[in-house]
């Protein structure tokens, strides 16, 4: 009897041994600052052949958009499935708030994405700026071994440096560990060199090993690798520069300041860099030159994203493995004359979503579902057939995954003092004050005409839309 129940417990052994080891992998790449600024979904000057052919294999979602305009609570939301409202007032902190929370109660707070992966059989590794730090760690450099943005989340949280010496002086790096300081930090720069003249090319360099040395192991893994560029200051080697030297880039729509109380802000980080006594919002010739750089940015990000893609294939664990491609959100080039991100308007709020799996069906076609970035998170636990917790707040986007037409859902998104919701045809936004505004996204005016005072019972609606979403938390504005 005793060899029965151990020849028993073996096979039952090696039966989970083997589930585990068919359980799908995940590969998410992130891209920092990246709005929709890509061939493949509509803008035909970028070259962007990498990301276009993922699109052409997976489902890409011209629709999505992300939980907050900035880089840190856009993050919390993509990363742990939950909008973060808690923290709204954190700035770019949202993460390590929460982390804080964890340490100062001594107690659970609901698992992030990562963690719940890791708990679930996963080696769970990220490379690059995933969370809002390069690397993951605060600290004076970003660089302190006792500060996790996100506990418990990774077996490894990697961020090579190289010259710039550590995270905080990568994450606006110049060429060859040029690092911004008040005084020196030009917004423009190329030069002729490598990719590994800029971070990103030390971040994809260390992507493509540790994406090795998992599809070696005997682990499904979670891989998340996150590319600084686009972000400021635009740096990029020339060769990639190039490629627009000629190139037709169309104007901003809708490019002047809007009217009345709006998330309209002066692009302040964009012009606290050095300009050369330039302002876009004024000089054509200058905002042309910084959507080439823009552009040459993307082309450079894109093509870490093919290596590391022909990386996954090389391994032949693609045949096993879910590959999302998320911008962490939009970013103005002018429209609404805003250069940067920070408003609730469609451009620093709308960013590219591709979700690729080896199985899938109908691939290549297009959605136009709105769906938002808390999403993810469900939707990986469906795809690779994990539980989905009861703390996520998104809705999984599998049943879209499989057919493009299938229906998406409003999205919502937040400021410290204002809140918006995006339906079908309108955007709402409420401010702490109490002013609302209200587009109808079914006019040529989009975002340029508040239509609120017209219709108040729309205006009821999609308020009472916000609470049925987001609780009683999405009126509670920050007191700072």
């Amino acid at each position: 009897m005793h060899k029965y129940l151990i020849t028993i417990f073996t096979l039952l052994l090696m039966v989970s041994n083997f589930v585990v080891a068919q359980q799908k992998n995940v590969l998410i790449i992130c891209v920092d600052d990246l709005r929709p600024e890509l061939n493949s979904f509509g803008a035909s000057y970028v070259h962007s052949p990498n990301i276009d052919s993922l699109a052409s294999v997976g489902r890409a979602f011209s629709r999505h958009y992300v939980n907050s305009p900035s880089c840190g609570p856009s993050r919390y939301a993509f990363l742990t499935g939950q909008y973060g409202l808690e923290y709204r007032g954190a700035s770019n902190q949202s993460l390590f708030k929460r982390a804080e929370a964890i340490e100062e109660k001594n107690a659970s707070i609901a698992a992030s994405m990562p963690e719940w992966f890791r708990n679930n059989g996963y080696t769970t590794v990220s490379v690059g700026k995933v969370s809002h730090h390069p690397g993951g760690r605060g600290g004076e450099n970003w660089d302190d071994q006792n500060i996790p943005e996100m506990p418990n989340a990774w077996d490894k949280h990697l961020m090579p440096v190289a010259e710039w010496e550590t995270p905080k002086g990568a994450m606006h790096g110049l060429s060859f560990g040029k690092v911004r300081t008040a005084n020196d930090r030009d917004v423009l720069e190329t030069v002729d060199a490598n990719d590994k003249s800029y971070p990103d090319g030390h971040i994809a360099e260390e992507g493509l090993k540790q994406l090795g040395e998992l599809a070696k192991g005997d682990k499904p893994f979670f891989l998340a690798i996150g590319l600084i560029k686009p972000h400021l200051p635009f740096g990029v080697p020339k060769r990639y520069l190039d490629r627009y030297k000629n190139a037709e880039i169309p104007p901003a729509l809708h490019p002047g300041k809007p009217e009345g109380v709006t998330t309209w802000h002066d692009s302040g980080e964009f012009m606290g860099y050095n300009r050369w006594g330039k302002d876009p919002r004024e000089d054509k010739d200058f905002a042309l030159e910084l959507k080439k750089y823009y552009a040459a940015c993307v082309s450079y990000a894109d093509k870490h994203v093919g290596d590391i893609i022909k990386k996954l294939k090389e391994t032949g664990a693609d045949k096993n493995t879910i590959i999302v491609v998320w911008g962490d959100h939009g970013w103005h080039l002018g429209e609404h004359a805003i250069w940067g991100k920070h408003s609730l308007f469609e451009e620093s709020l709308k960013s590219p979503l591709i979700i690729y799996d080896p199985i899938m069906d109908n691939k290549g076609q297009m959605t136009d579902a709105i769906v938002e970035s808390v999403d993810v998170f469900p939707t990986l636990c469906e795809m690779t057939t994990l539980p989905i917790p009861d703390f996520a707040q998104g809705t999984s986007l599998k049943p879209i995954v499989e057919n493009a037409d299938a229906e998406g859902h409003e999205a919502v998104a937040f400021k410290s003092h204002a809140t918006t919701i995006r339906t079908n045809q309108y955007r709402f936004v409420q401010h702490k004050g109490g002013e609302v505004e209200l587009y109808d996204h079914q006019t040529a005016a989009a975002e340029q005409v508040n239509i609120s005072e017209e219709n108040p019972e729309v205006v009821k609606q999609l308020k009472d839309k916000m609470v049925a979403k987001m609780g009683k938390k999405a009126f509670i504005f920050a007191t700072k």
